[in-house]
């Protein structure tokens, strides 16, 4: 009998980035990115593990700006066009490097993957959404929620309605494009304050995920620390980031992804084909970018980017799987140990970003195919399992009020704000302010309604936290500047059209069809609660 939990969290989120207006928008790569190294690997480890008869249980959130752009027929288009000049450079790859034994070897390594992510795309007809949601089905993934656009729930408090849209128009999406309602949030950045529990009860949602020292500095201290979830005042249940299997996996000192092993992810072909050559699959202005075709290993610490040895995919995925039984490993002595400390089963949650694992760690998929497949198979200390499961067969537990936290730096809310990003959030809640009282208004007609709801849309947008993030981080910057401008520019214009009577249809048509997220939104979420 197993005397413990592991329950492996991944978090699939990337900002709404959808440009009509344009032929090319670099940053809609991210999605395209994503799908082709984590989103399809994931699902082809989950179908290798159905079809070999291993029950695994995962916990994924799927945010509503990724499920939005995944089931979006332009972006779809625009994904099959992008693998496919990925398999067509391929291929010239493999002509090119006929007498280049190890080149020709990874060449013919990734047209295979090429060729099973088209398998996979074209099996589900695009809608990869769909593939994720057999596995909710037969209980083998659950799959959370997260804000409506991963705005930053602390920097809103002082605007509960703002915070209440984020949650109820997430609830909202998720049960469109799932069936059933969420049973539970993965808090945009772990982000928690004190009193949200009262809005997740109300909204439906039966759990949350925190960094950790928002459960250990909870009150009264909860006596399993993050090894049990505490129930909140409200019922709602609170888990919390073991910080011991997080670092072994996120460390970028003693983390699996820095092993000489596996590939390295700074050198990219787009960067060192002669330029001619890869002129036609870099971007349209002639600029390089990352193609993700890449023949180093990482080596070794400490070396330069043309020192790096070629990479073997065979060695790497033997380093995964040494991984994988060493995670194994430390997870069976760790709940042992636990166990004879509690005298209750614990439960280690192990939260990730789940674009580390193939975007970032081009082997993590392979590590969590062996970590199922091993912890399956050989070992009894231990059972994998998903948050909503645990809470159905553990119903008892301390109540405590969990203290207020985030997992970026220092763990609490610096990160998103701070003196490279502190500017953008007077212009939000102002942003704010004016959805409110625009909330108020019955609308006069279906036109007054349909600038309502899109202002509604415009302040969700610009409230993500991923364009604060991303000003922090250095990179990207001018897009999360433009982005966060231009949404509150277009809520700012249709309030003032809105107050004159005087709404520009023509433009209100265009903007409608660019920020066509959430399209069954009603601003009148937004009211006083």
């Amino acid at each position: 009998m197993a005397i413990g939990y592991v329950a492996l969290v991944l978090h699939a989120h990337l900002p709404f980035v959808r440009h009509p207006e344009s032929d090319y928008v670099l940053e809609e790569e991210w999605l395209y990115e994503a799908i082709t190294e984590t989103y399809i690997p994931l699902l082809r480890v989950f179908e290798g593990l159905r079809n070999d008869g291993i029950d695994f249980k995962i916990t994924m959130s799927m945010t509503p700006p990724l499920v939005s752009m995944l089931r979006d027929p332009l972006l779809q288009e625009r994904y099959d066009e992008h693998l496919s000049k990925l398999e067509e450079l391929i291929e010239l790859e493999i002509e090119h490097n006929q007498h280049n034994g190890h080149i020709r070897y990874l060449a013919e390594h990734y047209a295979s993957e090429f060729n099973a992510t088209r398998e996979i795309w074209e099996r589900y007809s695009g809608d990869l959404v769909t593939a994720f949601k057999q596995f909710q089905d037969s209980n083998n993934l659950e799959i959370i929620t997260c804000g409506a656009t991963h705005g930053y729930l602390p920097l809103m408090k002082m605007y509960p309605q703002a915070v209440w849209a984020q949650l109820q128009v997430a609830c909202q999406h998720y049960e469109e494009n799932f069936g059933r309602p969420p049973k539970g949030i993965w808090l945009p950045e772990c982000a928690y304050y004190e009193g949200l529990e009262r809005m997740l009860a109300d909204v439906g949602l039966r759990y949350f995920l925190t960094d950790g020292h928002g459960i250990l500095y909870g009150r009264p201290r909860p006596r399993f620390g993050t090894y049990s979830p505490i129930f909140t005042e409200t019922g709602v249940a609170a888990f919390g980031r073991d910080h011991e299997s997080s670092q072994q996996v996120w460390s970028s000192e003693v983390g699996y992804p820095g092993a000489a092993e596996y590939r390295e992810f700074y050198k990219d072909l787009g960067w060192e084909a002669e330029y001619e050559y890869i002129k036609p699959y870099i971007m349209p202005n002639g600029q390089r970018k990352n193609i993700g075709i890449k023949y180093h290993k990482i080596t070794g610490r400490g070396l330069g980017l043309g020192d790096k040895q070629l990479y073997d995919p065979y060695w790497a995925r033997e380093k995964a799987a040494e991984h994988a039984g060493n995670f194994m490993f430390n997870r069976e002595r760790q709940v042992d140990h636990l166990y004879n400390l509690m005298q209750r089963p614990p439960i280690v949650v192990s939260p990730y970003d789940a674009e580390l694992f193939g975007h970032w760690w081009y082997e993590g998929p392979w590590f969590i195919d062996y970590l199922f497949r091993k912890s399956w198979y050989d070992q009894g200390t231990y059972e994998m399992t998903h948050l909503a499961d645990y809470l159905r067969t553990h119903k008892t537990h301390q109540v405590c009020r969990p203290s207020q936290s985030s997992w970026g730096y220092k763990g609490y809310h610096e990160y998103w704000l701070n003196d490279t990003n502190a500017w953008i959030y007077s212009h939000l809640h102002k942003g704010a302010e004016r959805m409110i009282s625009l909330s108020l208004r019955e609308a006069a007609d279906e036109l007054e309604e349909k600038a309502l709801n899109q202002a509604a849309r415009e302040l969700l947008l610009a409230q993500s936290s991923d364009w604060a993030f991303i000003m922090r981080t250095g990179t990207m910057v001018p897009y999360a500047v433009r982005r966060t401008r231009s949404h509150l520019m277009r809520l700012n214009k249709i309030y003032d059209d809105v107050n004159s009577g005087k709404i520009d249809s023509g433009w209100l048509e265009k903007v409608e069809a660019i920020d066509n997220i959430f399209p069954s939104i009603n601003y009148r979420v937004y009211r006083p609660l």
